[in-house]
């Protein structure tokens, strides 16, 4: 091999691995003191493209546990305001069977309506100040029934006494409600549900003096419908009644939980709560009297019907935060494994890093050796002269 002075081609050799060498080290401390595997995209292009979608993903989800915790903290204040809201209703329900006995006068009465008066007002008081973040939460609280819908203002026709939402979407549904056949269908146009209403229904209507509620889970709607007498009806249904009627949905701006990660129906929960006032149609307490034996007496099924509203309400809330309970859970497992493909994607193995840095440096050292042997090498052609 000739023996060169302008060209050390092993100190090019030797400087070019020193350069790798430096590099190889540089990126190995690196991500040995970050513990992170990708910490630039020239790393891992495509992993970082997926990391950082998981990453944003796990944004979502962290913040849904939260909604959902807040969620139930809001449910929870409603139903603790009418847990007390139902002990009133059941002394109010004790005043009117005690007016109702022939053993008081209308002095005694007048006693006991004093009482009840202020139970009434009370249950009103209660219903305004029941709020959470500033928004009062019993009296109409997410999406509700608007007063239009023919269902409702054609009660004396229909029998419908009551229209209840749980979590129903906004929008129009219509009845399709053909005579003779005891069923009843409600829809929107996207989903509609079939209620068979035979095994309820006496001879094909409502029997008098009672009341009977249509379910549509499905949709989130339960439908009250009354036969003659009943207390608070103003018609009584007959099979065909409610065909051609429709029930108005108005979207609230309260009441929907955002419990995923996304935008759509599955990554949303909805609530609504009907306006429980003492003095609202709901419950219709200021209606009631019992000043007298007779309104007295009038008053037990009202109260009954008001009892039974506050406590299929507090059923519906308790179902509700059950439901967050479980949301929460989910989320935090899929919180759990996307971060655990996440870390897997991003995070440095330690030891196969430290490996790495431990093969870097000992080329380093021996590239540095080795460049001196290539300098001292070009000394050797001062012995030709």
């Amino acid at each position: 091999m000739a023996l060169r002075l302008n060209t050390n081609m092993n100190a090019l050799v030797s400087q070019r691995a020193i350069g790798h060498n430096v590099q190889a080290v540089n990126r190995g401390v690196e991500h040995l003191a970050s513990g992170l595997r990708v910490s630039r995209a020239a790393d891992d292009a495509s992993g970082l493209v997926v990391s950082e979608g998981m990453r944003g993903e796990l944004s979502g989800l962290t913040q849904n546990v939260r909604n959902a915790e807040h969620a139930v903290d809001l449910v929870q204040v409603a139903e603790g305001s009418l847990q007390e809201v139902n002990n009133m209703l059941v002394r109010m329900r004790s005043l009117a069977v005690q007016s109702s006995s022939g053993t008081l006068n209308d002095a005694n009465r007048e006693s006991l309506g004093a009482e009840f008066s202020q139970l009434v007002n009370e249950v009103d008081r209660i219903a305004q100040a029941t709020s959470y973040n500033g928004m009062t939460l019993l009296t109409g609280f997410g999406n509700q029934v608007s007063s239009v819908s023919t269902a409702i203002t054609a009660s004396s026709a229909t029998g419908v006494a009551r229209v209840q939402l749980s979590a129903a979407p906004s929008g129009t549904f219509s009845f399709v409600d053909t005579a003779g056949d005891d069923t009843v269908t409600l829809g929107n146009g996207t989903v509609s549900q079939t209620l068979d209403l035979g095994t309820i229904l006496d001879g094909g209507k409502v029997a008098t003096g009672t009341s009977m509620v249509a379910n549509f889970d499905r949709l989130g709607i339960q439908v009250t419908l009354t036969g003659s007498g009943a207390s608070g009806a103003t018609g009584s249904y007959v099979d065909g009644d409610l065909n051609n009627t429709t029930i108005i949905v108005d979207g609230g701006t309260e009441g929907g939980f955002q419990i995923g990660p996304r935008d759509g129906q599955v990554h949303r929960l909805d609530l609504s709560i009907a306006d429980l006032r003492g003095s609202g149609d709901t419950l219709a307490l200021a209606q009631l009297s019992i000043s007298s034996q007779s309104t007295a007496r009038t008053a037990l099924d009202g109260l009954d019907q008001a009892i039974s509203t506050v406590s299929s309400e507090r059923g519906k809330l308790g179902a509700v935060q059950n439901r967050l309970a479980h949301t929460i859970s989910f989320s935090e497992n899929e919180i759990e494994n996307i971060q655990a493909s996440d870390a897997s994607i991003r995070d440095t193995d330690i030891a196969q890093e430290a490996t790495k840095l431990s093969r870097s440096n000992i080329l380093l050292q021996s590239s540095n050796s080795m460049l001196v042997q290539a300098n001292v090498q070009s000394i050797q052609a001062l012995s030709l002269l």
